[in-house]
């Protein structure tokens, strides 16, 4: 901790000294180059007493001419004497006067960020679910949440033609954007509070060369025309050295945005000794009261982009956290941690004018996750002014954040206007946007243990709980135990999982059913297969996988139909248009890797292969980062199948023979090369065209003026008919 305080006081000093904050008496730089190794500990501890001491206070510290000529820094960056300076070596005294070569001045306090995180090893990353931010990305939150708003605002002043009229909206408008007070819960390095800050700064500068153009006296010289301060801007941070690091950035952008200014005015302005508070406190925010930190009378936005912990990825304390915010609130274990944050946004926004824009795990959107965060809040009054929808979230350090998020901007707040939706920056306006980030009714899609019309069931496929002892057998292993022990030929069955399946790639299992006791004694690799599966089970700390020793001879759950059945990935690429389903034969075995359907015909096979299906999926589904997570309980269960006339049904049944016949042009191709958008041969394109077009007339819909976002919204009223009419009473 005190190295960590002692890198940020040397890298503000560094800057100070560019940035002509210090006289051109003070040199950091040379005051620290005369030293040797072994005395500039005490040097160090003799300036940074000086920094923090005013200049009317010092004759008791017996300062030498050159010490007295620092200025008074202030603000605290320099008070906490108890930090520890380790000894200084000749290599740090080296690396101090190399770092004295570069020009601090030009330096972005996003930086800092990066550093920070570069000092972070990734599983300490990865628990803090730590992730830092480009500008690029901050703007995707605060443009629309405000910035735009003010930026249109200062355009329309500006168009005004009376002088006097301009005059008083310009310093209307400046003590408007003064009067702004920002939290961000989660503030890290401070990124999300200092490209704000300097957001409003610029636009308060485009204000004061607005007025100075009109030739309007600024006052004497002791007036200072900047209003907006650093002490609008209010951060709570777990970590003490990202909350040190965001009060110096915050200065230092502070001080930066002074230049700005003085080029604005003509006039030069003090930055030493520090003025403005910086409002950066230490703590979980979680168990931190907001409003002790800001009343919420005095708050006009929340913005920021808090931890990104899975809900199975959670220590004990975050989950603990989540008791505190959640209570005992149904599923909430199933919830992301970022969940949290939003729901303490919320409680902070009820009867206020508060607006929030948070970035989130995309998860929290998708799934059974989306109905259990968002429909109590929703209950609760909030409503979603703005989003974009998932897109990969970059920082700007060297190690990349590899996540997939949304920003989602809520508020209490009437909110008559359109809604902005963003799908890979591309905007379009909203009546309304729901928990799933579509333009559709606030519908939530729960969890349905059986599907809500009448068609086949999906089930998992069969679980082999062995370790890969049973069911995983290449080619060579599978065909050498056969060509010593003939009688195992009948032991072993082709078996899928999601990769064999979609990669056409061969696997064996040793599938037992019904193989007598007799024949597995004259194969004694599979009689020592069997051995170890007994042995792992009963090593397990699993009740249920200790019963299953008694059975070590059988998969640990077995749902293999007995005829031909309808193949489904439970993973699959967010690069395809379509998942690729299929059929296979029941000698076939099919992994929990994979979802399969008994009893499918080929209408099945068409509607789901379909892109009104494949919407619903991409739309209703989990997610692994952006790859869909095909569900049975959330996103089969719940799919409103269409109610087609015999002929439709017929049309639908040819196009998805269609389909498995432009499949069958190509028996040396993998279904990830055939539904590869770069590769998809254009039969198989084709086919699944007009089969899409055979599905969209089953419901009714027009083909040549249905969008996909269209689709999805005449989806979910279909299905919020269904379950209307499923839970309406005599229907249970």
């Amino acid at each position: 901790e005190s190295l960590n305080v002692l890198c940020v006081r040397l890298v503000f000093c560094l800057y100070a000294e560019d940035a002509g904050l210090f006289d051109q008496a003070a040199s950091f730089s040379k005051y620290i180059a005369q030293y040797e190794p072994k005395d500039m500990r005490q040097a160090l501890i003799s300036l940074f007493r000086v920094l923090d001491t005013p200049s009317n206070e010092r004759p008791d510290l017996y300062l030498s001419e050159e010490l007295d000529s620092f200025p008074y820094v202030n603000g605290g960056l320099f008070a906490d004497e108890s930090i520890i300076i380790p000894k200084i070596t000749q290599e740090i005294k080296e690396a101090l006067e190399e770092a004295g070569h570069f020009n601090w001045r030009e330096i972005s306090p996003t930086i800092f960020g990066a550093v920070f995180e570069s000092t972070l090893n990734p599983e300490t990353r990865r628990k803090g679910g730590m992730h830092y931010t480009s500008i690029e990305n901050i703007h995707k939150v605060i443009d629309p949440l405000f910035l735009d708003d003010l930026r249109a605002e200062f355009s329309e002043i500006s168009k005004t033609g009376i002088k006097k009229q301009k005059e008083a909206k310009l310093k209307n408008f400046q003590n408007k954007l003064a009067g702004l007070t920002f939290l961000d819960p989660a503030c890290g390095s401070g990124n999300f509070l200092r490209e704000t800050y300097i957001s409003l700064r610029r636009l308060e500068n485009d204000v004061l060369r607005e007025l100075q153009d009109g030739q309007v006296a600024f006052g004497d010289t002791n007036w200072n025309p900047i209003k907006v301060s650093i002490s609008q801007f209010y951060g709570i941070e777990i970590n003490d050295f990202a909350a040190d690091v965001a009060k110096t950035a915050l200065w230092i952008a502070e001080s930066q945005m002074l230049k700005e200014t003085e080029d604005v005015v003509l006039m030069h302005l003090d930055f030493l000794p520090l003025k403005s508070n910086v409002n950066i406190h230490v703590g979980n925010a979680l168990q931190t009261a907001w409003e002790d930190i800001v009343p919420k009378y005095r708050l006009s936005y929340i913005i920021g982009n808090p931890p990104f912990v899975g809900a199975r990825l959670m220590s004990a304390e975050q989950k603990n956290d989540m008791v505190s915010i959640f209570g005992k609130a149904k599923n909430v274990n199933n919830l992301d941690y970022v969940s949290c944050w939003y729901k303490k946004a919320t409680d902070m926004m009820a009867g206020t004018n508060i607006r929030s824009a948070l970035v989130s795990t995309n998860s929290i959107t998708q799934g059974e996750q989306a109905a259990i965060l968002w429909k109590p809040l929703f209950k609760s009054g909030i409503h979603i002014d703005f989003a974009h929808r998932t897109f990969r979230w970059d920082s700007e350090a060297s190690l990349k954040a590899n996540v997939h998020c949304v920003i989602i901007g809520f508020s209490s707040v009437s909110n008559n206007s359109p809604r902005k939706l963003f799908t890979s920056d591309i905007l379009q306006t909203a009546n309304n946007i729901n928990g799933y980030l579509v333009d559709a009714p606030d519908i939530f899609v729960e969890s349905r243990k059986e599907p809500i019309v009448d068609v086949p069931s999906v089930i998992f496929g069969s679980m082999p709980n062995d370790g890969g002892i049973l069911s995983d057998f290449d080619t060579d292993r599978k065909n050498e135990i056969v060509r010593k022990y003939p009688v195992a030929e009948i032991m072993f069955k082709r078996f899928l999982g999601a990769t064999e399946f979609l990669h056409n790639k061969e696997r064996w299992c040793l599938w037992l059913v019904n193989i007598s006791p007799d024949d597995l004694r004259k194969v004694p690799p599979v009689m020592d297969a069997i051995q170890r599966v007994k042995e792992l089970r009963e090593n397990s700390n699993r009740a249920a996988t200790k019963k299953l020793a008694d059975f070590p001879t059988l998969f640990g759950e077995i749902r293999q139909p007995n005829e031909k059945y309808i193949i489904i990935p439970r993973h699959s690429s967010q690069n395809r248009r379509y998942i690729p389903f299929g059929f296979v034969s029941p000698d076939v075995i099919c992994g929990d890797a994979n979802l399969l359907m008994p009893k499918a015909t080929l209408y099945e096979f068409g509607v789901m292969s379909s892109n009104v299906h494949n919407a619903w999926v991409r739309t209703i589904c989990g997610r692994i980062k952006s790859d869909f997570r095909y569900s049975v309980n959330i996103v089969y269960n719940n799919f409103p199948w269409p109610t087609p006339t015999a002929e439709q049904k017929a049309k639908i049944e040819k196009n998805a023979q269609m389909i498995l016949d432009a499949r069958d042009l190509y028996p040396d191709s993998s279904l990830a090369d055939l539904y590869d958008p770069l590769t998809m041969p254009k039969e198989l394109l084709k086919a699944h065209i007009a089969n899409d077009k055979a599905v969209m007339q089953a419901y009714g819909l027009d083909v040549g003026k249905t969008s996909e976002a269209d689709c999805v919204a005449f989806l979910m009223k279909r299905y919020q008919e269904l379950t209307d009419r499923a839970d309406a009473p005599g229907n249970a």
